[in-house]
């Protein structure tokens, strides 16, 4: 355990040094707070609405943001070090690819970890101390599972980063590729599924349709999030389908957590296969 955590030490402090930690924290924060007092600035009214409209409105942004970032914090992480020439240092020293792997993980996980809890923490003490009438029970209940489910969004990426870094020659190649996922996953997908619903005019088996969002952690996330709450309240497009799933809550939570450890696992066979 003690090489996973030199290397996760070492991978957290670079980290801190390089802002990141900051950085995401006051952007979470920033706009967690705007999104909880402005969201519903659209439709003419400013100030905090609701709960449950703050965090699909919060799950909507992280959607986007969390992959990102987290692409973003790790498409480098083993053909930088590959062409900085200090990946082929660090397997003279009794470093298991594996332990390499695992510390890396453990590193950026922290940092993805801890810039939530205290960006999005600090929007949940600003409305609990600002909004009179909220339900305290309520706030903490919805947005601890939105920043456990948010951390869960992001180590999943991380799995995705480390394995397109483990293929890729050059660092601009792994950042191409991760734009690449980033875009499908959150954009293309969506857009997909929608498409199969008009193109196959109902020819397409509908009881499938809600199975294939599953492929996807950032539905999956959003279908957490949204859950507990009016049904069909804030579901929109392609999430409808979601309400079809003849499946429990926790089994949501057990999909997002296989897709951390499903392509943590794959990065780790591919960094394997990586001649150094």
């Amino acid at each position: 355990m003690n090489p996973i955590w030199n290397m996760a030490r070492k991978e957290f402090n670079d980290g801190l040094r390089n802002r990141w930690l900051l950085a995401i924290s006051l952007l979470f924060a920033v706009l967690a707070t705007g999104i909880a007092w402005l969201g519903a600035a659209a439709s003419g009214q400013v100030g905090f609405t609701s709960v449950p409209a703050t965090i699909a409105s919060l799950a909507s942004l992280a959607t986007f943001l969390m992959p990102l970032i987290a692409l973003l914090l790790a498409y480098d992480a083993i053909v930088g070090e590959d062409e900085s020439g200090t990946l082929l240092l660090l397997l003279t020293y009794p470093l298991g690819r594996g332990h390499i792997l695992l510390g890396k993980f453990v590193g950026h996980g922290l940092i993805l970890a801890l810039a939530t809890l205290i960006g999005f923490g600090c929007a949940m003490l600003a409305i609990a101390l600002l909004v009179d009438e909220v339900e305290l029970s309520l706030l903490l209940w919805a947005f601890g599972r939105f920043m456990l489910s948010s951390t869960l969004l992001g180590w999943g990426f991380l799995g995705l980063a480390y394995g397109l870094s483990s293929v890729s020659a050059e660092k601009s190649t792994a950042a191409g590729l991760a734009l690449g996922v980033w875009f499908f996953f959150v954009l293309v997908f969506d857009l997909a599924l929608l498409a199969l619903l008009v193109l196959s005019e109902g020819q397409f088996n509908p009881k499938i349709l809600p199975w294939l969002l599953l492929l996807n952690p950032a539905d999956i996330y959003r279908l957490i999030n949204l859950s507990g709450f009016e049904p069909g309240a804030n579901t929109a497009g392609v999430l409808t389908l979601g309400s079809d799933l003849p499946m429990p809550g926790a089994m949501l939570w057990l999909c997002l957590s296989l897709w951390v450890a499903a392509p943590l696992a794959a990065a780790w066979l591919l960094f394997r296969r990586r001649a150094t």
